[in-house]
């Protein structure tokens, strides 16, 4: 994943894509979410064993890890080794969930600064 992602579906695209038993209460579209703020994210509940909609903040604060402002810096994951290292691989194993995304922003260096460019699928899904 990227650094910063938007999403502007509304909740019931968002619940018939995912399935969703419920579909989520409240959602704003979003254009600029960055790590530390409250993501919206699927997950599967540990009892009813269905999908269900929830909010965390972006970032991951490991096990060991005694400063929660860490969590801003671990937002990325390597696929080829997210269960090999040591900060993602508890996580990877037991605790995984689908964060939507209707696009996410990548950057290009230019002079004086950098240039965003959004990346999202051709057809909009």
């Amino acid at each position: 994943m990227c650094g910063r992602f938007a999403l502007y579906v509304t909740l019931e695209e968002l619940a018939d894509y995912f399935g969703l038993s419920e579909a989520p209460t409240q959602l704003a579209p979003r254009y600029n979410i960055a790590p530390t703020q409250p993501v919206g994210l699927v997950r599967v509940n540990a009892q009813s064993q269905e999908r269900e909609w929830a909010l965390a903040l972006w970032g991951l604060i490991p096990s060991w890890s005694k400063d929660p402002t860490i969590g801003a810096r671990m937002i990325n994951a390597r696929a080829e080794t997210v269960d090999e290292k040591p900060a993602f691989r508890a996580a990877f194993k037991r605790r995984r969930c689908i964060i939507p995304a209707s696009g996410f922003y990548e950057w290009k260096k230019v002079n004086g600064g950098k240039q965003p460019y959004f990346i999202t699928a051709v057809d909009g899904e």
